[in-house]
């Protein structure tokens, strides 16, 4: 190997540390403040060990109903969001190409928004028709920009299609509907599961725009901001590291379903 190669292979096991330090510190960090008995979430000084952070954190009934609460604005972002993006994404797609560039900028116009003018607005158009904030303005004014996202998933997507297979099957005597159940919709379902997973992603974290339009309703994201100004505690970081955990078992599961799926298939053909 020469000098050369041995500087460049150097240089990118260094970049590579130095990117996957950045990403993982500040988790790993926050997970070690949760076993640290410090009343605050910090890691030095290191005070003793301790799992009284859990059990505080099962008696916050304060904290479970703003956990509740995003996730019944989750399930409706994406109840919402998926059909209303793969709807826009199957239109945008099918349109020419001169006309495609200008919807396209249309359509993902509200991603581009600051969520800050998306809360705002919409809580200004929905009092005109007399609904205050709450979980259905919520839901509406997350999914404004949601959308977008399970979109751009789709038309990622839609453009490996092979159109073939929708002619010849319209050609043998099926109909639309049959065809984007029996063809369309498996071919999509991989995109459609990341998108669903992405929306609630984006639901549980937004804050901007769930701030201005949640009337009485506490998310979880906007509880934490309030215990950030009245006094945080290690139990904010305990909840934290279980959504952690939670996360990275359901990408090991998904992926481990993906490769046995994968090694099926492979034995079929």
């Amino acid at each position: 190997m020469s000098t050369a190669d041995r500087i460049a292979r150097w240089m990118f096991t260094a970049y590579m540390v130095v990117f996957f330090a950045y990403l993982f510190m500040p988790l790993l960090v926050m997970s070690a403040a949760t076993f640290n008995t410090s009343r605050f979430p910090t890691v030095t000084p290191w005070q003793g060990t301790t799992l009284k952070w859990f059990a505080e954190l099962w008696a916050d009934a304060a904290m479970w109903r703003a956990v509740w609460t995003s996730v019944v604005v989750a399930f409706f972002v994406v109840l919402v969001s998926l059909p209303v993006g793969t709807a826009a994404a199957l239109l945008l797609t099918s349109l020419h190409a001169r006309a495609r560039g200008f919807f396209y900028a249309l359509m993902v116009s509200p991603l581009l928004t600051p969520g800050v003018v998306v809360g705002i607005s919409t809580l200004v158009l929905w009092r005109q028709l007399n609904v205050g904030g709450g979980t259905f303005l919520i839901v509406v004014a997350q999914s404004t920009f949601i959308i977008c996202y399970v979109m751009l998933m789709v038309v990622a997507r839609l453009q490996r299609f092979d159109r073939t297979q929708e002619e010849a099957a319209l050609g043998l005597g099926a109909s639309r509907v049959m065809v984007f159940r029996r063809i369309m919709l498996p071919y999509l379902k991989p995109s459609l599961i990341a998108a669903a997973f992405l929306a609630i992603l984006q639901s549980v974290e937004n804050y901007n725009t769930t701030l201005f339009v949640r009337g009485f309703e506490t998310p979880l994201t906007v509880f934490i901001a309030t215990k950030v100004r009245t006094g945080l505690t290690p139990a904010v970081n305990a909840l934290a590291l279980i959504m952690i955990v939670m996360t990275v078992l359901g990408a090991i599961a998904y992926e481990i379903a993906r490769r046995r799926q994968a090694a099926a298939k492979d034995e079929r053909s």
